[in-house]
C-alpha cells in the first residue's frame, strides 16, 4: 500500500517544481506530501484531511486513488467506493491501478448498503456519522457503509432530528424523519399562557386550603369540646361513691382517645394554615416565601420582590 501512494506522489512532484513556490499546484503538493507522511505513519484521518485539502486546491485523480485508500483504512466503505469510481471516472483510457481499483470496487459494493431520507423542510443538511452526506431534498439514496448508522438532519431555527439505524450489505433503509418549522415572526409564543397557569393554580390551592383549615379547625373544636365534657363527667363521676369500675374505665378511654382525635385535628389545621398562607402570599407570583413543617407548626419566612 505505502509502495502505491509513493508512485502517486512521484508523479504528482514534476508538476509541484515547476510551478511557482506559491501556486495552487504547489500548495496542493504540499498538503499531497503530508498527506503521504501520514498515511505511513497509519494516521490516517490526519491523511484523510491532507488529501481531501490537496484535491480541493487542484484536483487530480491521483488524489482521489489515495483518498480512497485511506477511506478504505477507516473502514468507511461507502466513501472509499465513490472515491475509486471518481478515480476511474476521471483517469481515462488504462488508468495506472484500473485492475486494483476494479477489483476493490467489487469488494467494496458487498460493504455498502442505502438509506434514503425525506424530511418536511427543503434545504436540510443530511449527515451520515456527523459527516454532511447530501441536502434535502435528496435526488437518490445515500450510499452508507454496512454498521450502525447516525443519521442526522439539520436546518437553520431547528432542533437536529437524529436517528440509528443498523443498514445491511444491498440494504435499502427509508427514513422520514420530520423538523417543527420555525415559529414566524408576530407569532405569540405558548410560554404566555403558561406564565399565568401557576398563578392560577396557587390561588385555587389557596381557596381549597383555606376551606381545609376551616374544616379541621372546626373538627377540633368540636371534639375538643366533647373531650372536656367527658372529662368533666368522669371527674363527677370519680367523685361519687360507689361508682362503677367499668364506667371509670369508659368514661377515662374516652376521655384519651377524644383527646388524641382532637390534638390531630389541630395539628392538621396547623399545617393545612401554613401552606395556605403560603399559596396565598405566593399566588401573585411577586413574592418570595419559603415554608417549613416544624415539630411546634409551621415556619414561614420570605420576601417582596
Amino acid at each position: 500500500m505505502k509502495q502505491l501512494v509513493l508512485v502517486v506522489l512521484v508523479a504528482l512532484a514534476p508538476a509541484a517544481l515547476a510551478d511557482p513556490p506559491e501556486s495552487p499546484t504547489k500548495q496542493a503538493g504540499d498538503h499531497f506530501d503530508r498527506g503521504v507522511a501520514m498515511y505511513n505513519e497509519a494516521d490516517y484521518r490526519a491523511a484523510l484531511v491532507e488529501f481531501k485539502k490537496a484535491y480541493e486546491i487542484a484536483p487530480n485523480a491521483a488524489v482521489l486513488y489515495n483518498l480512497g485508500q485511506t477511506y478504505y483504512q477507516l473502514q468507511n466503505y461507502a466513501e472509499a467506493l465513490n472515491a475509486f469510481s471518481q478515480y476511474l471516472a476521471q483517469s481515462g483510457d488504462s488508468p495506472s491501478h484500473e485492475a486494483e481499483v476494479k477489483n476493490a470496487i467489487a469488494t467494496l459494493k458487498l460493504r455498502v448498503g442505502k438509506v434514503m431520507v425525506t424530511t418536511n423542510l427543503p434545504g436540510s443538511e443530511i449527515t451520515v456519522d456527523d459527516e454532511l452526506a447530501g441536502k434535502s431534498p435528496l435526488t437518490a439514496a445515500l450510499d452508507v457503509s454496512i454498521g450502525h448508522r447516525k443519521i442526522t438532519v439539520l436546518h437553520n431555527g431547528n432542533d437536529p432530528q437524529t436517528r440509528y439505524v443498523d443498514v445491511a450489505a444491498g440494504d435499502l433503509v427509508k427514513l422520514e424523519i420530520d423538523l417543527a418549522p420555525p415559529a414566524s415572526e408576530g407569532t405569540p409564543l405558548p410560554a404566555g399562557p403558561a406564565e399565568h397557569a401557576e398563578p392560577r393554580d396557587r390561588t385555587r390551592l389557596a381557596i381549597g386550603g383555606w376551606i381545609a383549615t376551616g374544616a379541621l379547625a372546626a373538627g377540633a373544636i368540636t371534639v375538643g369540646a366533647l373531650a372536656w365534657h367527658t372529662s368533666s363527667q368522669l371527674s363527677d363521676l370519680r367523685n361519687t361513691f360507689p361508682s362503677e369500675p367499668s364506667e371509670l374505665n369508659s368514661k377515662s378511654s374516652r376521655v384519651v382517645t377524644l383527646s388524641a382525635i382532637a390534638d390531630g385535628l389541630g395539628a392538621a389545621a396547623i399545617v393545612a394554615g401554613g401552606f395556605s398562607l403560603y399559596w396565598t402570599l405566593t399566588r401573585h407570583g411577586d413574592t418570595e416565601v419559603h415554608a417549613a413543617v416544624l415539630p411546634g407548626g409551621v415556619s414561614i419566612a420570605g420576601s417582596f420582590r
